[in-house]
């Protein structure tokens, strides 16, 4: 059995935005508490977002950005963990940050700026950070839980599993949340990569590769779901904001609709005068809104056989509602985050516990609780590690 040394209040497996917060919310309130961390180093995710500089969270942050089973969750631990919440806390660093777009809020210079404040909290706190651990077996004992590594044991009266989802599986993520889960008995909503570019077939859009790095400002939706930010073309397919977005909601079969042009009338113009309609007209008109090579495959795509008043109203409606049948997407490996995973109804909206299994809670990405683009993702890690810290 685990020693003195190897005894916790709290057991934490996952150093990553979600781990850190809940560690440091228990251990301000005197928990003694054990941070696990299968990497060589806590908050990779961290390090890597927002290219470097962490969009680390969103002014604008509401329960209406979230995506999951059960719609009304994250309303309490958003509404007990706020952005202003944790702007105060990188403020009292003195860490710079700017709004970017959209409410998004980014460091001016590093996101290690930010691992390195999470990890100086969780000094103050007293918790206890491991890295380089792998949890092979948890076992429930008692009141309380066991946790096995390669070389240890621990035992801990509350087990919070921080893990993440399994997206970018080349930073070390993996399914182990959801093993937890199961072995556990709590349900699961099937897991899909979203924030994530989709492939086109080859003849979708006339061939596309050579649009690639080719971007301009869109209305992209699915649904009733419409996102106005940029498109990016890749060598594979689609990308930029907008899509990213738009990809958390799509089925997999139905197709995406662009506007290319956005509150704006490209051929007025043309529709007001009959002298010199026309192909090359045209051609100008998109260029005046578009970026060159795009107004001109688009030409090439949706061009009338003629140019009657209506051929060019049939044109401007195909402009702001063009249809694209995407053959996937690029998978887990390039999602940015992983939609779906353990069932909200399993848990406490106001702690994160498992209402089957006392003790035990699940934060973060592994909850099917998944934001937009633009800081959200992060401001949920920070929630809800703060309502299971708030908790244990």
């Amino acid at each position: 059995m685990p020693g003195s040394d190897q005894n916790f209040d709290v057991a934490i497996v996952g150093a990553g935005a979600a781990g850190m917060m809940c560690a440091i919310e228990a251990g301000k309130r005197g928990r003694r508490v054990l941070l696990l961390e299968r990497g060589e180093r806590v908050g990779k995710k961290i390090l890597i977002s927002g290219g470097g500089r962490c969009n680390f969270t969103n002014l604008y942050c509401k329960p209406e950005n979230f995506i999951s089973a059960n719609p009304h969750f994250a309303r309490s631990a958003l509404a007990r963990y706020t952005p202003a919440d944790f702007i105060a806390l990188v403020e009292s660093y003195g860490i710079k940050y700017h709004e970017k777009t959209l409410g998004q809020l980014f460091c001016d210079d590093s996101a290690k700026q930010i691992v390195a404040m999470l990890l100086s909290e969780c000094a103050k706190a007293g918790v206890r950070v491991a890295t380089g651990v792998d949890v092979r077996e948890i076992v429930r004992e008692g009141p309380g839980f066991v946790v096995t590594t390669d070389d240890a044991a621990f035992e801990a009266r509350a087990l919070v599993i921080a893990t993440g989802g399994l997206s970018i599986p080349k930073m070390g993520a993996t399914g182990f949340g959801y093993d937890v889960a199961r072995q556990f008995g709590v349900a699961i909503r099937e897991p899909w990569p979203a924030l994530v570019p989709f492939l086109l077939g080859d003849g979708e859009f006339g061939g596309f590769a050579d649009l690639s790095g080719v971007s301009t400002e869109v209305v992209a939706s699915v649904g009733k779901q419409r996102f106005r930010e940029k498109l990016l073309f890749t060598h594979r397919g689609l990308s930029g904001p907008a899509v990213l977005q738009i990809s958390s909601y799509w089925n997999g079969a139905e197709a995406v609709l662009v506007d290319w042009a956005p509150g704006q009338e490209v051929f007025g113009d043309l529709l007001a005068s009959s002298a010199g309609r026309s192909a090359a007209a045209a051609r100008s008109a998109l260029r005046a809104k578009l970026p060159a090579r795009l107004g001109d495959r688009l030409l090439e795509v949706l061009a009338p056989t003629s140019w009657t008043n209506h051929a060019l109203l049939d044109l401007e409606r195909r402009l702001h509602a063009c249809a694209f049948s995407p053959v996937g997407t690029e998978g887990f490996e390039k999602a940015e985050v992983t939609a779906g995973g353990v069932d909200t109804y399993a848990l406490s909206a106001q702690t994160m516990e498992c209402r089957s299994v006392p003790g035990l809670y699940f934060i973060g990405e592994v909850v099917d609780v998944t934001g937009h683009l633009g800081g959200f993702n992060f401001q949920w890690a920070w929630a809800s590690g703060a309502a299971a810290g708030r908790a244990v």
